[in-house]
C-alpha cells in the first residue's frame, strides 16, 4: 500500500497516496472513483524512478468535502492540483496524469500554469481547447431539446441524483461502471427520455468483469458510503462557471509534452460522438502532443480495464521526459 498523506493545498486539504522517490507525477481520478483507480500505476511509476502521488479530488474519500456547488469549479480544482505540487515538489515543475474528469483538470492545470507543470497526460477525455460555449448548451441542444436523457443534464438538479446513487451504493457503482466499460454489449447505455433516472435500464452484470474484483469494489463502496455523492456530482454543475473562467485564455495552447490514451468503446473519448478523430483534434490545441493511442475495445475505465497496456505506454513516455 502507498503512504497516505494529508496535504494542505491552500483552499482544501487533500488525501494523497504517495509511492516512490524522484520527480513528481500527480495522478488525478474522475467520477465516480478515487485515488484507488490508479492502484495499477502507482508501483510501476515509482519503480521507474518517480514519486507517484494519486490524489483524492475534493469531495471524495479522505479529502475535504465543501458543500457549495461553486467549490467544485475547474478554477478551484486546478488550484488544488497546484497546491499539491507546491507541497510535494516546490522547487521544480511536476508531471500530470488524469482520467475522466481528472483529464480536464490536468489539461487545464497545464494550460493555466505552464511554469508549474512540465508535461501532461490525459486518459479517456481528449483536450478540445478553450470552449466556445458552455457544455450545458451543447448537451441541451443535442439531448434535452430532443426529449432525450443525458446524464449530465440529470446531474444539474441538486438532490435527486445524489439520492439515487446513495440509495444503493454498490448497485449504483456496478451498473454505472459496467454500462460504459469495454465489456458491456452495445445498448448497455440505453437511450431513454428526459425525466428518466440514471439507473433506468442499466444492467447489473453477473459476474462483474474481472478487471474489478469484489474486494476492489468493496473499497469504492466504503469510500462512497462515507463521503456521499454531492461533492462528486457538483463537478457537473459548474459548466457555465468553468466557461466564464476559461474565456480569458482564448488563443492559449498546451505547449508542454503531452500524451493521450483513449478507448474505442469509450463514449468520452469521442465527445459522445461529436469528435471523429480525437487525436487529430487534440493536435490543434496541444501542439506538444507526442503520442495518441486509442485502445481497441477499451471502455471508459482506461487504466483499470487495461492496466498493462496503459503502463506500457505511460512508463516509456515518462522515462523519455527525463533530461
Amino acid at each position: 500500500m502507498p503512504e497516505f498523506r494529508t496535504i494542505d493545498a491552500g483552499q482544501a486539504r487533500l488525501r494523497v497516496a504517495v509511492e516512490g522517490q524522484g520527480p513528481l507525477v500527480i495522478l488525478v481520478h474522475g467520477f465516480p472513483e478515487s485515488w484507488f483507480s490508479w492502484r495499477h500505476q502507482l508501483g510501476p511509476i515509482a519503480d521507474a524512478g518517480y514519486t507517484a502521488a494519486a490524489i483524492d479530488v475534493r469531495g471524495y474519500g479522505g479529502s475535504d468535502k465543501p458543500h457549495p456547488v461553486e467549490a467544485y469549479s475547474m478554477e478551484q480544482l486546478t488550484g488544488d492540483v497546484a497546491g499539491v505540487a507546491d507541497a510535494l515538489q516546490p522547487d521544480a515543475p511536476a508531471i500530470l496524469v488524469g482520467h475522466d474528469w481528472g483529464a480536464p483538470i490536468v489539461w487545464n492545470s497545464a494550460l493555466t500554469r505552464p511554469e508549474r507543470f512540465s508535461a501532461v497526460a490525459g486518459l479517456s477525455v481528449p483536450y478540445s481547447g478553450v470552449p466556445n460555449r458552455p457544455f450545458t448548451e451543447i448537451f441541451d441542444a443535442a439531448f434535452t431539446r430532443k426529449g432525450r436523457f443525458f446524464y449530465q443534464a440529470y446531474f444539474q438538479d441538486v438532490g435527486p441524483p445524489e439520492a439515487e446513487a446513495e440509495a444503493d451504493v454498490r448497485g449504483f457503482l456496478r451498473k454505472f461502471y459496467y454500462a460504459i466499460s469495454g465489456d458491456a454489449p452495445e445498448g448497455s447505455w440505453p437511450q431513454k427520455p428526459v425525466g428518466a433516472k440514471l439507473l433506468d435500464g442499466l444492467i447489473d452484470p453477473q459476474p462483474f468483469p474481472a478487471w474489478l474484483t469484489e474486494q476492489e469494489l468493496d473499497y469504492y463502496v466504503g469510500e462512497f458510503r462515507e463521503s456521499g455523492f454531492r461533492g462528486p456530482i457538483n463537478r457537473y454543475r459548474n459548466h457555465e462557471r468553468d466557461f466564464d473562467w476559461l474565456q480569458g485564455l482564448k488563443g492559449r495552447l498546451i505547449e508542454q509534452p503531452s500524451l493521450f490514451i483513449g478507448g474505442t468503446k469509450d463514449p468520452a473519448s469521442t465527445g459522445f460522438g461529436r469528435i471523429a478523430d480525437p487525436i487529430a483534434m487534440m493536435r490543434q490545441h496541444a501542439p506538444g502532443l507526442q503520442a495518441g493511442h486509442m485502445l481497441e475495445g477499451c471502455g471508459h475505465w482506461t487504466q483499470q480495464e487495461r492496466p498493462d497496456e496503459v503502463n506500457a505506454i505511460l512508463i516509456p513516455w515518462l522515462k523519455a521526459l527525463k533530461p
